[in-house]
């Protein structure tokens, strides 16, 4: 079980009462609209149920930890997953809540997650994408110290559009 304490949040490990937030935050067009589609119920069941299982930095799943503020209300989920046992590297991500967002929470989870991954699994590099369109999530990785390595362009299919990806990476002795 993992908890991590912030001075605004706490970074905790999903639960089996989780479930309605996850299915709300997964289904919601709203939150999901730069990530990929909606996912059906069972779909996100099935992910919900994987991400639920104690986790291994070396099996390349990700690590989903739920956000909360100190008042102990949802605000959102980040994480990551390691992405080359060999170097090192995993790739981070977050999806906030859209109560949430534009509070500062998604930099603090992120500077914590990446201090974090450091101390415990040596991890070398961070990696993120993002939709070029998401321009509030450029922000966060900015002010969190990653710096913006290229753009893929059609990197990847979100519902019939294919996106065009941000890069960013983030050096573990680049972290402060």
């Amino acid at each position: 079980m993992i908890n991590l304490e912030t001075e605004n949040l706490t970074l905790r490990s999903l639960s089996d009462s989780d479930w309605p937030l996850f299915l709300e935050m997964n289904s919601s067009v709203d939150v999901c609209r730069f990530i990929r589609p909606p996912q059906a119920e069972d779909e996100t069941r099935q992910t919900f149920e994987q991400r639920k299982k104690p986790w291994d930095f070396d099996l390349n799943e990700w690590l989903a930890l739920v956000l909360e503020d100190r008042d102990g209300n949802f605000v959102g989920y980040s994480g990551f997953r390691c992405i080359d046992e060999e170097y090192k590297d995993a790739e981070v991500g977050y999806m906030m809540h859209p109560s949430a967002q534009g509070k500062g929470f998604a930099t603090e989870a992120l500077q914590t997650i990446t201090q974090w991954g450091i101390h415990k699994y040596g991890i070398r590099k961070f990696i993120a994408y993002c939709d070029v369109e998401n321009i509030g999530s450029q922000r966060v990785l900015q002010k969190t110290g990653f710096c913006q390595e290229g753009v893929l362009r059609e990197h990847v299919q979100n519902g019939e559009r294919w996106v065009d990806d941000c890069v960013f990476g983030l050096l573990s002795r680049e972290i402060k």
